[in-house]
């Protein structure tokens, strides 16, 4: 007897054993999903219903839907702490990235004697936590106490105040340069070691000197590693806080309560117990810092292209 023919159009048992292979996947992301919506999504989403409601004497807590956001754009506080760091953007960072490439190329040029030790050496303050960081620069600077009034008293010299309100962006920036340019070093430096020794091989026999070899090979490589080198040093100065809330003891005339957006929502906050409010400048500074990274690395990537 002859056997019935198959049906060969009969998906069969797959399709249920491919939603348990999917159902699997989905229990091995759900503790990371769990924990990234407990520490990530849950807190913006509680500020945002902050930044929604406000407080008043009389009537409590009110919904005031975007008049806070209003406020805010409205705010001269806030805008001249934003210009502030912005400010603190475009000079400082350059100058941190232009030194940390400077010191990778050093490193990488293979003459630079003891490399290995001056590149520990470099890296160490990234080591050394913002708070002591800026503890220890802050007496060097001090003109009582510190180095300043050293020099002065042993030299006979007067030398500017770095704490006064001229100078102390420029010594802020002066110790977030000195915590962070080992940090992008490194990240530039690694950049460099995967370079494909071909390349160097080959521009030596083309008879390429040292400025050739970096200008042709060595900065096109490098530049992914200076788009997210730039895009952490955007991050870091919109989100500068340690260094003013600290000095702020030893310069109060100079670090005022909205020296920086942080500190004027952490001012609002826990000072002024605007707690609405602060939520409502910290997530403006948020969407700013997210569109300028997002800016500079589309710049980066078409200039890859």
């Amino acid at each position: 007897m002859a056997s019935p023919p198959l049906d060969l159009a009969r998906p069969g048992p797959r399709r249920p054993a491919r939603r348990r292979r999917s159902l699997v996947g989905w229990r091995f992301v759900s503790p990371f999903m769990a924990l990234f919506a407990l520490v990530f999504l849950a807190p913006i989403g509680y500020s945002i219903y902050l930044s929604l409601y406000k407080t008043k004497l009389i009537g409590g807590t009110q919904f005031v839907g975007l008049q806070n956001y209003s406020d805010a754009f409205g705010d001269s506080q806030f805008w001249t702490s934003f210009a502030r760091v912005a400010l603190f953007l475009v000079v400082q960072v350059p100058i941190m990235l232009g030194l940390a490439l400077l010191l990778a190329l050093a490193i990488d040029s293979g003459r630079l004697y003891g490399a290995a030790f001056f590149r520990i050496s470099v890296f160490l303050p990234y080591a050394v936590p913002a708070v002591v960081a800026t503890l220890m620069w802050s007496f060097m600077y001090g003109t009582q106490f510190g180095l300043v009034r050293d020099i002065d008293k042993h030299f006979g010299v007067t030398l500017p105040d770095p704490l006064s309100p001229h100078l102390i962006l420029a010594s802020i920036g002066n110790i977030v340069t000195w915590e962070w340019v080992g940090y992008n070093m490194l990240i530039l430096y690694s950049a460099l070691r995967v370079v494909n020794p071909s390349l160097y091989e080959a521009a030596a026999i083309e008879g390429a000197g040292q400025f050739r070899l970096i200008w042709s090979i060595k900065l096109p490589a490098l530049r992914p590693a200076l788009v997210i080198a730039t895009i952490f040093s955007i991050i870091g100065s919109f989100q500068l806080f340690n260094e003013p809330s600290i000095l702020k003891h030893l310069a109060p005339n100079a670090i005022t309560t909205f020296y920086t957006p942080n500190y004027y929502a952490y001012s609002l906050s826990f000072e002024g117990q605007q707690f609405n409010y602060s939520a409502t400048v910290a997530i403006v500074m948020g969407v700013a810092t997210m569109i300028v990274a997002y800016a500079v690395q589309l710049r980066g990537m078409r200039k890859a292209v």
